[in-house]
Formats: C-alpha cells, structure tokens, sequence
C-alpha cells in the first residue's frame, strides 16, 4: 500500500498536480472546472473531478476537499493516498460503487491560505434560498466589533473581553454565536454572503453531472480544525430523522455524532453544503458525514480565524504580519507532522472502506 504521508503537499499548486497526477496514475480523467482568479502564485485554480468508477452507476460514494480552503492540505491527502490504494479501488469496483473525488471545493482559500472564498464567504454556510428573508444572528452581532478589532494583534482590552465573553457564555455557547453563520457583516467570521458564490454553483453543477443517475449516495466531505488532535470526528451530515441517523450509524458506527442533539464538537450551522446533495440528487438516498479532524485548542482556532479576518479587512498590512498571519492559519488547520497525518489517512481509509460496504448494502 502506498506511503500514506506522501500524498500530502505544502502549497495549494502542489496539492493540485499530486491530485492531477495520482488520478492520472489511476488510469482516471480529471475534470477541471476553472475559477476565474488565478492563485497567490499565479497559478490556475480549479475544483478538480475525478470519477474512479462506471459513471452511471446507481451507488457514488463523493470524497470532497477544501470546503474552508486551508483544510485542503489535509483532505487533498487523503485524496491523493486513496487514489493509489489499489485494495481500496478494488473493493469499490467489486461491490458497484463509483468513487467521485471532487478536490478544493474552494480552491481560492486553498491557494491563498484562508478559510473562506474571495468574497470572504463561508462555503459551508452558503447553501440556502436567497430568495427568502436572511437569517439574523444577533449574538454575532454584539460579538463583531470584539471579534474584529481595528488593530491586530489585539489590544489586551481586547483580548481581556474576548476572555470574559468566552468565560460568561460558555465556551460551547460562545462557539454557537460565533460560528453558526451570519449575513450581515461581510467583513466579518463564518458570513454566508447574500448570493450563491462561485464554489455553491459549481458543486451543483457537479453533483449534477455525476449523480443524476444515482439511486444511493454517500458523501464524505473532509474537514479540519475541531476536536483533539489527530482525531476524526464522523459527523452527521445529512438529514437527522431517524431513518438516515440509523443509517449513518450502521455504516459509521454508533460514534457518529450530530449537531442536533449536541453530541459533535461542532455547533448547528446556517447554510450546510450537505443539503445540496439533497437538492440537486433529489431521486437518491443520500447519506452524508463531515470527517472532521482535531488539530489544536479551539480558543487558538479562533484567535487565527480572528487574524485572518482582521487581514482581509487591512490588505494594507506589513508584509512580514501578513506572512505570520496566513502561516498561523495554516498550522492551526494542518499539523505538519507524520503522525498526525498517518492518523488522518488511516481513519479516512476506514471511512471510505465502511461507506463502500454500506453503499454496496441491501437498502
């Protein structure tokens, strides 16, 4: 079985051409869907496909990465590890199931080291009508002018009353407020913009081409920066009735969490990507988790997310801040150590494997 720590890269454009090359290797085509900017170092940015399977089959299991773009260095390695792992393509071959790889869904926060999309827009937080009246979150409200201040790094008044809202709230409760989404401040953290953005509409039209003739869909979407380090966290990520819970948790085991009974270190969101798959395969039982990987503490999270905004906010920031900014954003969402990855890649072989048996399953 292939090197599990060489599939793993140090710059989007890097991640990129070990993707290009390992589908390539696999006797696959890849479909490149091209984002009209090009990356921080000039390069071409894409959400990139590979379908490693028939592609009408009536069972697809999607492997996704770089929905929050610097996530991307930890999913586009597993991608690139699970492309070369001839057991596993044999498994899926045997049993009927397409394997659909779809690499930086948001390949310009890949490229440019952030978590967001040009317009600063959550991916995740992004799926919704936008015809209908915008959701308010009022706790993000008061919370903005703290969570973005005018200088960074922080003033210690600052950081003294991000201490004391954590601390009154409850840091469960302080996550909730902070990260479940927000439409009203397009400066600020987890904004879900007021229209579809360029990554939305592409992975529609993707899912529209390689799934509309699928009867069963699974979908693995590749996530970092909660929970204890290394650790993967199966969380569900499709509808919660008992029907698909089961499901998930027949195929996942019974440590698949949810968002919905506060089981997952993560909080309810605004806006999932997941209900796309709903949406746009309306004639497939979809079945979905958010693997999410642990990397450090989440107040150390937050105060990176908080750097990183504060800099979109000031392009006008000294080289050398931008520099340390974008580099700490990156380490706290990709632990640049083999164990760490060994462990990434071993749970995502697992999740994959288990999703190929539930696939191939008697609904």
């Amino acid at each position: 079985m292939n090197n599990p720590v060489a599939g793993f890269a140090a710059t989007y454009a890097d991640a990129r051409q070990k993707f290009i090359a390992a589908a390539e290797a696999a006797g696959l085509t890849v479909v490149s869907h091209r984002h009209p900017l090009a990356g921080r170092e000039g390069e071409m940015l894409a959400m990139d496909v590979a379908v490693d399977g028939e592609p009408d089959a009536g069972k697809l299991l999607i492997v996704s990465s770089g929905c929050h773009g610097v996530e991307g260095f930890a999913g586009s390695g597993v991608q690139v590890d699970a492309l070369g792992n001839q057991t596993l393509r044999a498994e899926a071959r045997s049993k009927g199931v397409t394997v659909i790889h779809i690499h930086a869904l948001n390949p310009y926060g890949f490229s440019y080291l952030r978590r967001t999309t040009e317009e600063n827009v959550d991916l995740n937080r992004n799926f919704r009508d936008f015809s209908l009246p915008l959701p308010v979150n009022d706790e993000y409200r008061a919370l903005h002018p703290v969570l973005l201040p005018e200088q960074w790094p922080p003033s210690a008044k600052n950081q003294e009353a991000m201490g004391e809202i954590a601390a009154t709230m409850g840091l469960k409760a302080f996550q909730a407020a902070v990260s479940r989404g927000q439409h009203q401040f397009a400066d600020g953290l987890f904004y879900g913009g007021t229209e579809p953005c360029w990554s939305n509409r592409t992975i529609r039209q993707v899912l529209r081409q390689v799934a509309s003739s699928a009867s069963r869909v699974a979908w693995i979407d590749l996530h970092t920066g909660l929970g204890p380090a290394g650790v993967g966290e199966r969380i569900l990520a499709c509808r919660s009735d008992p029907a698909s819970r089961e499901r998930a948790r027949a195929w996942w085991g019974t440590g698949v969490t949810s968002v919905d009974d506060d089981s997952s270190v993560s909080v309810r969101i605004s806006g999932p990507m997941w209900v796309a798959a709903l949406e746009e395969c309306p004639q497939a039982e979809y079945t979905g988790i958010a693997l999410e990987y642990g990397t450090v503490p989440i107040l150390e999270v937050l105060h990176a997310l908080r750097a990183a905004n504060w800099l979109h906010a000031h392009p006008e920031a000294p080289a050398d801040l931008a520099r340390q900014i974008n580099r700490q954003l990156r380490d706290v969402f990709y632990v640049n150590e083999g164990d760490w990855k060994i462990q990434v890649v071993g749970q995502a072989r697992e999740a994959m494997a288990q999703a190929i048996a539930g696939l191939a399953a008697a609904p």
